[in-house]
């Protein structure tokens, strides 16, 4: 048995999740949020508990098991409490500014780099003197969120000879000692 898929979802207060033909919704207070299930999957309501649960333990219903049990959990702590990545810009001159859904970076290029974010997510940007400036981002969805940030990070990923580059806040990048160091 899974051990991911057979633990049960807690609900909290304000959260509800609705089944309904192969599709789980779940509203919250912070949006709303859908996703389709394979239909041998089977949700069941028990109070403030959800299970997932699956018709036999071939390879494929195994996997979608905790596969599934683990998207409806990331949507309900998403409608609940939300999720919220840091990234820091590590380098000379590398800025961000956010206006409304548009960030525009500036990350030692020729130009400016602007991107529009979706609606679901937030975005905020912060410079404080002596410090990285800092991207600030939120959404219910973690899934989006993950892709928005993996996106903006692909703009100028950490090298491992000085460290500049996009990176989140608490990631550590190994460093690698430069041609001479290794020349004897």
């Amino acid at each position: 048995m899974s051990r991911i898929g057979k633990s049960p979802i807690e609900i909290p207060a304000g959260v509800t999740v609705q089944v309904k033909d192969h599709v789980v919704t779940v509203k919250g207070p912070k949006g709303e949020l859908k996703q389709e299930i394979n239909p041998a999957i089977t949700i069941e309501q028990e109070g403030n508990h959800l299970e997932v649960k699956r018709p036999d333990d071939s390879r494929e219903n195994r996997a979608m098991h905790g596969l599934y049990r683990a998207l409806i959990q990331n949507m309900v702590t998403g409608v609940s409490t939300g999720y919220k990545k840091e990234m820091e810009l590590v380098g000379v001159g590398y800025r961000a500014n956010a206006t409304g859904q548009v960030l525009e970076l500036s990350l030692g290029y020729s130009h400016a780099i602007y991107i529009k974010l979706p609606p679901e997510v937030k975005v905020e940007a912060k410079t404080e003197r002596n410090k990285n400036p800092l991207i600030i981002l939120e959404s219910s969805d973690k899934q989006l969120l993950g892709q928005v940030c993996a996106k903006i990070r692909s703009l100028r990923k950490p090298e491992p000879y000085k460290g500049k580059g996009i990176k989140f806040v608490g990631e550590v990048i190994r460093r690698k000692s430069g041609k001479s160091a290794n020349a004897k």
